[in-house]
């Protein structure tokens, strides 16, 4: 294996430091991921204007259930990016749908002052369509078909509420 290739499949490496008795900081690529104990970061799913998210594995309760942790960094840098990170919140809190992801919950910052990113935690998927399209594998028309069943059926959803999705893409599905 060359060393371009070998670069592409190492995956980023995550460096944990415990804070305090409730709280582990993970770096993840530069980002620093503050959250409580219950939660042990994977390994990262993107990362984008709007933030970086990564997986991780939520043991609350004894019972082990892998997560989605989304940070929302500089919220409250500018009052667009308040209002943006508001509407997605309360989007995604009101919508309950089978072909709407879930937020599970919003980790609570541990005071005002210290308040200056969001943590939203969702549960987690197991690829999206992006993904699919870029694989190998060959897909049938019964598997498009059901691809834009699904696609169509969360969209009529989200319609019907009057909200109209502004950055539909592949990696979004």
């Amino acid at each position: 294996m060359d060393k371009a290739s070998k670069k592409k499949t190492e995956s980023p490496k995550i460096i944990k430091k415990e804070i305090d008795e409730e709280t582990n900081s993970f770096d993840v690529n530069g980002t620093i991921f503050n959250l409580p104990k219950r939660y042990e970061v994977i390994e990262v799913l993107g990362s984008g204007a709007y933030g970086t998210v990564v997986s991780a594995h939520d043991t609350k309760k004894g019972k082990e259930q892998k997560v989605a942790i989304k940070k929302i960094e500089r919220t409250f840098e500018h009052h667009l990016y308040a209002k943006r990170t508001l509407r997605e919140i309360k989007i995604l809190r009101l919508l309950q749908h089978d072909n709407i992801i879930n937020i599970k919950t919003i980790i609570k910052p541990k005071s005002l002052k210290e308040f200056n990113e969001i943590y939203v935690v969702f549960e987690l998927m197991e690829t999206d369509l992006g993904s699919i399209i870029k694989s190998d594998q060959d897909l049938s028309l019964d598997h498009i078909r059901f691809f834009m069943y699904q696609i169509l059926r969360g969209m009529k959803y989200v319609h019907s509420a009057g909200i109209l999705h502004r950055d539909l893409k592949p990696r979004n599905l």
